[in-house]
């Protein structure tokens, strides 16, 4: 199993409070559904990414592990007076093929079982699972799918200063149609200019050895990035990298041993082409 946090957010007021700090119109997903969200600073940067699922209790929200801890210092920032309790616990989570998610055992009610953003694959997440057949991806399995299929992990493609139309989930998180919501300007404005933003979040795949996170990347002899993940995936290995402007067109990238490496935009973000 894979660590995951989680924050459970019930009450009357719950819904009503959180349409206005998240990015996803929470009004639009039906008891048992699931969507994707961010949890934004003032000035739009990301505090958290993360899935919220609505319960028959209120909301769930999984994301990665320690990521917990800011989200919900971030969310009860803004809470005064109203019927709204956070809880904050710890979870696990299982990637399965799919057709086997009713291979994985849970305990309670609070699980969640959502399509996942790793192709053909569902999620699932709770406080207590297990996995007796081993259907699940394991740790490295799931970090190479990860990576592969262009999901943003905090701590790596997410700190303190990313906006969210760098990581290439904007299509799948953000309501341009429901109300006002905390760190909205920002979103808008980029969303208004065609999401030309100064980095975004790259695929980087080669062969031979295993390069490491902070290695450098080059176009022309510029260098445009870092790789932020990486993980081996088969003969290959497969890695993440916040490039700039200068590297947004390149279907290749020279490391700095001299590896010429492909480079392609993230299979999530579907802006990201139309953007260039």
């Amino acid at each position: 199993m894979i660590a995951r946090d989680l924050l459970v957010v019930s009450g009357d007021d719950a819904t009503t409070f959180l349409q206005g700090q998240l990015s996803q119109d929470l009004e639009a997903i039906s008891a048992g559904q699931s969507a994707w969200t961010f949890v934004l600073e003032p000035q739009g940067h990301v505090a958290a990414w993360m899935r919220c699922t609505h319960t028959d209790h209120g909301w769930m929200f999984d994301l990665d592990a320690g990521a917990g801890e800011a989200a919900e210092a971030r969310i009860r920032r803004f809470l005064l007076r109203m019927d709204v309790t956070i809880e904050r616990s710890e979870a696990q989570f299982a990637c399965v093929p799919v057709g086997h998610e009713d291979s994985i055992e849970s305990e309670g009610s609070s699980v969640v079982r959502a399509p996942s953003l790793v192709p053909a694959h569902i999620d699932v997440v709770g406080a207590d699972i297990a996995d007796p057949d081993g259907v699940a991806l394991d740790a490295a399995e799931y970090e190479a799918a990860r990576i592969r299929a262009g999901i943003p992990h905090h701590g790596a493609e997410i700190g303190e200063k990313t906006i969210p139309a760098e990581i290439g989930v904007v299509p799948l998180s953000v309501s341009f149609t429901k109300g006002c919501y905390t760190g909205q300007e920002l979103v808008a404005r980029i969303d208004s200019r065609g999401d030309n933003t100064p980095r975004r979040v790259r695929v980087i795949t080669g062969t031979g050895a295993v390069p490491e996170i902070g290695d450098d990347l080059h176009v022309a002899g510029e260098s445009v990035g870092t790789l932020t993940s990486v993980a081996a995936s088969g003969e290959e290995w497969v890695g993440l990298a916040m490039v700039t402007r200068a590297a947004r067109d390149a279907t290749e990238v020279t490391m700095a041993n001299g590896d010429v490496v492909g480079c392609a935009p993230s299979p999530l973000d579907a802006s990201s082409t139309e953007a260039e």
